[in-house]
């Protein structure tokens, strides 16, 4: 069983242990929403973090999906440049709260990190300023040393991302034993698009789910920590979490995927089972998600 404690940490945590630990802001929109991330890391920034670009650090060879896990190659030369080292605990965090961090959590699982090394800062930047802890500002979000392709090398771990062959047979299987035996799906978008009634937000992408697809809105893991500060999103408690999937008739014994519209959320789906006890080895992320799967014409919508 995977501890919320080793995942998660808090802003006093960090703030403590910043001499000790590499941070990562990892905030991300999309680009309907007109948030300028790297101008606002500028802006305001925990001491001594670095920007990942999730648009950038990805796979550069599909033009046609927005940010696929890169290569370990890339990963790891992006690693170099940036001064973080394989034995490092990173700590990720996002403008959020609960969000595009737990993307980039995802991305170091898939690349091997070690285990206990990697952690989001529950809350993000919003937690931070809350606390009154420092920020600091200035341009640093680009890898700023020269690389060594021989500190760190990315070891990636077999079964942390799906592809698109995996997700058709896990719902061909899903089909032939009506829903009770193979991997679950989980889709982590708005019920609105899941169930076809709101357009997706890509231009030519329609809406509607993967058969079999069981819907828990990334939204809904997450929490005010505070009713006087509703900004500040956290992650709801184990409990919760669980009974939510369980509400939503997802078996937490059984192996999950967990999708969304491009790979963001999906990992903020995946983030909130290991929180809640559900074992690292039951859980994938199908990385193209529902960009990839709507724009293949043989997939089945429904």
């Amino acid at each position: 069983m995977s501890s919320s404690s080793d995942i998660l940490v808090s802003a006093p945590w960090v703030h403590e242990n910043l001499d000790k630990i590499k941070v990562f802001d990892c905030s991300w929109y999309l680009p309907f929403m007109a948030r300028n991330t790297k101008e606002e890391f500028v802006n305001a920034h925990i001491p001594g973090a670095k920007f990942f670009d999730i648009d950038e650090i990805k796979d550069q060879t599909k033009l046609d999906l927005p940010h696929m896990v890169p290569t370990p190659e890339f990963f790891g030369a992006a690693m170099d440049r940036f001064g973080v080292g394989a034995g490092d605990h990173v700590v990720v965090y996002d403008s959020a709260g609960v969000g595009p961090a737990c993307r980039v959590y995802w991305t170091f699982q898939a690349m091997g990190h070690p285990a206990g090394k990697v952690s989001v800062l529950n809350g993000g930047m919003p937690e931070w300023a809350k606390c009154g802890f420092p920020t600091e500002s200035g341009a640093s979000m680009s890898p700023s040393q020269p690389a060594d392709p021989h500190k760190y090398r990315a070891k990636p771990v077999t079964g942390v991302v799906c592809d698109y062959t995996h997700i058709v047979g896990a719902i061909e299987r899903l089909k032939t034993s009506g829903g009770a035996d193979g991997v679950q799906i989980v889709d982590a978008r708005p019920a609105g698009r899941f169930t076809g009634k709101e357009p997706e937000f890509r231009p030519g992408l329609p809406s509607g789910h993967m058969p079999w697809a069981r819907n828990v809105p990334f939204t809904e893991v997450t929490a005010p920590a505070d009713a006087a500060d509703p900004q500040v999103l956290k992650m709801k408690s184990p409990e919760a979490i669980r009974r939510l999937f369980t509400d939503a008739g997802v078996d937490l014994a059984r192996p999950i995927i967990t999708t969304c519209g491009s790979g963001v959320t999906a990992s903020v789906l995946y983030v909130a089972l290991l929180t809640a006890g559900v074992p690292k080895d039951n859980l994938t992320v199908y990385d193209g998600s529902w960009t990839e799967y709507a724009l293949n014409p043989h997939s089945e919508i429904v």
